[in-house]
């Protein structure tokens, strides 16, 4: 069996509420993605159902004719219920500490396997190349799972949008970044 996932960050939007939209500059990066994924076999594509991961992929899915598939799981992590002057530090706690939850918040491992969850039900059916639109600390949490050596770095040096390839072929895991190939648009 082989599988290809994209794992998308969305791109840059107008902030971080569920109906935060893309700001012009995203709905530019949302056409670059098109450009990037476009001839790469893609079956299927899954979303968070914020706006702004919907927004970032429609162009894609619309180009494919595919429609967004919608799951909740995908939604960003909530680190704490109210907003922390330190929120840095303490995400990058949690990296280290799975099990870490602030007040109101939700743990790493807790965030990761409920987006490993959707990744698991992928592997399982039909379509091989699946594109799944999410937040950076979701995505980093998956790719975490894959090799437990990504971690707060990695999140920090995530770009909006960014693309990871996830290549699996029997019990082999293969991690790629993409978004060096957006770099000659202007994010």
């Amino acid at each position: 069996m082989s599988k290809t996932l994209y794992l998308v960050r969305h791109c840059q939007a107008m902030g971080q509420e569920p109906d935060a939209t893309l700001t012009a500059q995203g709905h530019q990066q949302a056409i670059a993605l098109v450009d990037l994924l476009y001839n790469r076999n893609i079956e299927r594509i899954i979303s968070s159902p914020f706006v702004r991961a919907c927004q970032s992929i429609a162009p894609l899915a619309e180009r494919l004719g595919l429609h967004i598939e919608i799951d909740e799981r995908l939604t960003e992590r909530v680190l704490a219920s109210t907003p922390r002057a330190d929120w840095r530090e303490r995400l990058a706690e949690t990296f280290v500490d799975l099990d870490l939850y602030l007040e109101g918040g939700e743990s790493s491992r807790t965030a990761m396997m409920r987006g490993v969850a959707v990744v698991s039900e992928v592997l399982q059916q039909a379509a091989s190349t699946i594109v799944i639109v999410t937040h950076g600390n979701l995505m980093t949490l998956v790719l975490k799972y894959f090799d437990d050596r990504i971690g707060y770095a990695e999140w920090e040096q995530l770009s909006n949008p960014d693309v990871y390839r996830v290549y699996i072929l029997a019990a082999e895991t293969h991690i790629e970044r993409l978004s060096q190939s957006l770099s000659s648009v202007n994010f």
